[in-house]
C-alpha cells in the first residue's frame, strides 16, 4: 500500500487512516524512525507494553518478563492506593 503525504512546517507527516487501521496504531503510541543505507525513511510501531512484547519468547519454564510485568502492575495499584 502506497500513500503519498506532507510534511509540515515542523517536519510532521498524518500517516493515512486506512494505514493506522491496518497496523493498529493507536492515538499517541510511539514509533521507531530510522534512515536507511539508501536514504529512506522507516517508521516501525513500538509495542504499547515494550516488556510485554518479549515476554514468553523462552518457553522453557517460568517467563521472568512474565512475572516482573505483574509485580509492576501490581506495584502500581499499591501506589495508587498510597496517594491521598
Amino acid at each position: 500500500m502506497m500513500a503519498i503525504v506532507r510534511t509540515s512546517t515542523k517536519g510532521q507527516v498524518v500517516i493515512p487512516g486506512e494505514i493506522r487501521k491496518k497496523l493498529g496504531l493507536k492515538a499517541g503510541q510511539r514509533l521507531s524512525v530510522n534512515l536507511t543505507k539508501d536514504g529512506k525513511i522507516e517508521l516501525t510501531p513500538l509495542p504499547l507494553e515494550p516488556a510485554a512484547a518479549f515476554c514468553g519468547i523462552y518457553k522453557q519454564g517460568k517467563s521472568l518478563t512474565g512475572v516482573l510485568l505483574r509485580e509492576h502492575r501490581q506495584e502500581l495499584k499499591s501506589e495508587k492506593h498510597l496517594r491521598p
